[in-house]
């Protein structure tokens, strides 16, 4: 027996919550035609100070769980999921932005497929009131999403969803306040938890937002990075990685392309150790991730999944080359150095346009290479560490 909870969290709604709760109450028949055989209705009053409880408990059968105090909008979903009854729960705004007339459309790959959660996205073709700033931050949100995940959603931050109540675990925890829902979509899209979008319409609300696009925005990107870092640090490591070392190759180069006969040679070598600093804080930071992967994957016990869009970018791991990488590093700067002090010790009379230049950059290579080559180390360790409990178990015949 299917049933769905609806858990609609409500903070000084009198306007609209009477409109959208005999809204709910209505899809009870269209529910039973794709298999969902009753419907629970909970409204999580979070301090309100205006008549919502009030108006709610005019309504038979629906359940008011309250707040004494506001604790946020996550809070109140988190409270209405754990006094729902259903093996479904679903959740929508109290505003009337998002139809719960589409909830027998996202029932239905739960019902009859295989899906776990299932978003309503606002974004996926349906006609659509959002204002354009809020448009253009959740295409944001859902891209940045899509990347750090390898799976595209187009709707992070929808606030109509189902999913199944077992899925909870895997979940959990999520915040108390409105990151609640891109952190339940950057979680679910790391998990082993099948998501499904159904494009929904969306309407202007019924009072005054309480999102702040600035405040709220820089919380939810936050949100989804920190969410991320806690299951592939390497993603967002590698990225920031490889665009630092974009970035240096673009300024070794630029100058060197750009230099007339009258500029200063100097200026040339600034170009090119800029451009090595960017490099090597770039090749730093993603052999940093790469140690931040092992750690993540020891506490979830099990592999990271790597690569973009679904395949590897390399055979093996870049990270099983950083030890030969690392020697070859430092040896090439420790030998740039040597040379340039057997070169001085034979021409103690030139004068060096840059002094500075070789000895700067054989150090930033020798550094770097000690990074890479500790990094290929603590790999080793971590890996080994990693895979330890399965290897035992085999060990024991388990």
């Amino acid at each position: 027996m299917n049933v769905l909870s609806v858990v609609i969290p409500a903070l000084n709604e009198e306007n609209g919550i009477a409109d959208i709760v005999e809204r709910v109450l209505a899809v009870k028949p269209a529910l039973a035609e794709v298999g969902v055989d009753d419907l629970e209705l909970i409204v999580v009053d979070d301090g309100s100070q205006d008549r919502t409880p009030e108006i709610v408990r005019s309504y038979d059968g629906v359940v008011l769980v309250q707040h004494p105090v506001n604790k946020g909008y996550g809070a109140a979903i988190k409270t209405g999921f754990r006094a729902a009854k259903g093996n479904l729960l679903a959740f929508l705004d109290a505003d009337g932005t998002y139809p719960p007339e589409y909830f027998p459309q996202l029932c239905r790959p739960i019902v009859h497929s295989d899906a776990d959660l299932v978003i309503g996205s606002r974004m996926a073709g349906h006609d659509s009131d959002m204002p354009l700033t809020r448009r253009i931050g959740n295409t944001i949100f859902a891209t940045l999403v899509s990347i750090i995940s390898n799976q595209r959603v187009t709707d992070s931050a929808s606030g109509q969803r189902v999913l199944r109540r077992e899925v909870l675990e895997k979940l959990y925890p999520l915040p108390d306040g409105l990151n609640f829902t891109p952190v339940m979509s950057t979680r679910a899209m790391h998990e082993t938890i099948k998501v499904v979008e159904v494009p929904i319409p969306y309407s202007e609300r019924v009072g005054a937002s309480k999102l702040s696009v600035v405040h709220d925005g820089i919380r939810f990107l936050n949100s989804i990075l920190m969410t991320a870092l806690t299951y592939n640090p390497t993603r967002i490591f590698g990225l920031v990685g490889f665009g630092l070392w974009v970035a240096g190759v673009f300024s070794a180069m630029w100058r060197t392309i750009t230099r007339s006969p009258a500029s200063r040679k100097d200026s040339q070598l600034v170009s090119w150790f800029a451009g090595l600093v960017l490099s090597a804080a770039g090749t730093s930071i993603f052999a940093t991730g790469t140690l931040f992967n092992y750690l993540v994957s020891l506490f979830h016990k099990r592999p990271v999944r790597q690569g973009l869009f679904g395949r590897p970018l390399f055979n093996q791991p870049l990270e099983n080359h950083f030890g030969w990488m690392g020697i070859g590093s430092a040896l090439a700067g420790g030998l740039f150095y040597v040379i340039d002090v057997w070169r001085r010790w034979n021409t103690p009379r030139r004068e060096d346009v840059a002094p500075w230049f070789v000895p700067a950059t054989s150090t930033v290579m020798v550094l770097t290479g000690i990074q890479l080559f500790t990094s290929w180390l603590m790999g080793l360790v971590l890996s080994e560490l990693t895979t330890r409990e399965e290897k035992s178990s085999s060990d024991l015949g388990k």
